[in-house]
């Protein structure tokens, strides 16, 4: 077995995580951005729905009618305030799946980091191993034939 695949299996595994966990960022932040428009939305419609009867009571203004402005002027700015909510509380999850994402790509990072440094660490014993056999095949050439020393034709020693 490759000394190396069980790093290469965990990089794959921790590569999956961060995607899941990209994916997550995603939908939080699109969660938070609808969330922002809805309460956008609400305020201009509460806006608008204030400069209409602000008009119509100008010209008369019924007692009957103002309580009916009133109470659903309550019940829309009780509204607002759930739907401010909902969107704090997207972007608090919004946040806080960025930093798990940013969590995420420093695993990525620190397992490839590792598998770096193994692999050099590999390429060096093979050099060190290459550069042994090399030192040995020239010792060995350089007795000689004959047993001694440098090719030199000195006798052995008995």
């Amino acid at each position: 077995m490759n000394p190396m695949q069980p790093l290469f299996s965990l990089l794959t595994q921790t590569e999956r995580e961060r995607d899941q966990a990209w994916a997550e960022a995603q939908a939080a932040a699109q969660a938070h951005q609808t969330a922002a428009a809805q309460v956008e939305q609400l305020l201009a419609y509460r806006r608008e729905y204030e400069n209409r009867w602000s008009n119509q009571f100008r010209t008369e203004g019924r007692i009957e009618l103002v309580h009916c402005y009133r109470g659903f002027m309550d019940r829309l700015t009780q509204a607002v305030e759930q739907q401010e909510r909902v969107a704090a509380y997207a972007q608090t999850q919004m946040e806080r799946t960025r930093a798990k994402l940013t969590e995420e790509e420093l695993r990525v990072a620190s397992v490839r980091k590792l598998i770096e440094r193994r692999q050099q660490e590999l390429r060096l014993s093979a050099d060190r191993q290459e550069q042994k056999q090399t030192d040995e095949f020239g010792s060995r050439m350089a007795w000689g034939a004959n047993g001694s020393p440098f090719g030199l034709g000195l006798p052995r020693a008995a």
